[in-house]
């Protein structure tokens, strides 16, 4: 894929140097608040080679976030398929991650636009999801600001989070593609 381009931001593929960014980005406990851990340095690692494998596999994956003014590394914002079974899957999703400096920007809006245009008029997809802890109201601002809508009755318990965990309530988002043109 080429850089994606928005005003403020590049996103290109991961390249297998951005791994002491993606471990500290990983690392950060204020950016995994909704996950239940941090990743240590072999998890990155294990989950830059996931992204590098679904470029080859899928022709889309999890896209690097640059800053264009300084190329400063951000964070990531880009379409994954959820390796868990739900009532949704399968499917693809949009997300983010970007590093707290860049919180409440817009970056992730900024970013998140531009890889809707790209899964919907570039790859044809027909329905693009996003989900997140029912806690990560940032998140879900973000998912509300791109057009995503949702059904409570599409709410689920994360497969991979404890059932008694703060964090396994989830909130699913929806955006087909008819509703994307609408936009």
């Amino acid at each position: 894929m080429n850089p994606i381009e928005t005003d403020r931001l590049i996103l290109r593929e991961f390249r297998k140097d951005d791994i002491s960014h993606l471990v500290l980005l990983n690392q950060n406990e204020k950016v995994m608040n909704f996950f239940p851990a941090t990743l240590n340095k072999n998890e990155s690692l294990t989950f830059l080679l996931s992204i590098l494998t679904s470029y080859q596999l899928r022709n889309f994956g999890l896209y690097a976030c640059i800053c264009k003014d300084t190329n400063q590394f951000m964070g990531f914002i880009g379409l994954s398929v959820p390796s868990f079974s739900s009532h949704f899957t399968p499917c693809i999703e949009i997300g983010w991650r970007l590093s707290p400096e860049f919180w409440n920007k817009g970056y992730a809006t900024e970013g998140a636009k531009a890889i809707l245009n790209y899964g919907f008029k570039e790859l044809h997809l027909m329905e693009i999801v996003s989900f997140t802890s029912i806690l990560n109201k940032p998140s879900i601002r973000v998912m509300e600001k791109i057009g995503m809508t949702t059904n409570k009755t599409d709410n689920f318990k994360h497969p991979k989070v404890d059932k008694k965990s703060k964090l396994s309530e989830h909130v699913l988002y929806r955006l087909s593609k008819k509703n994307f043109e609408q936009l």
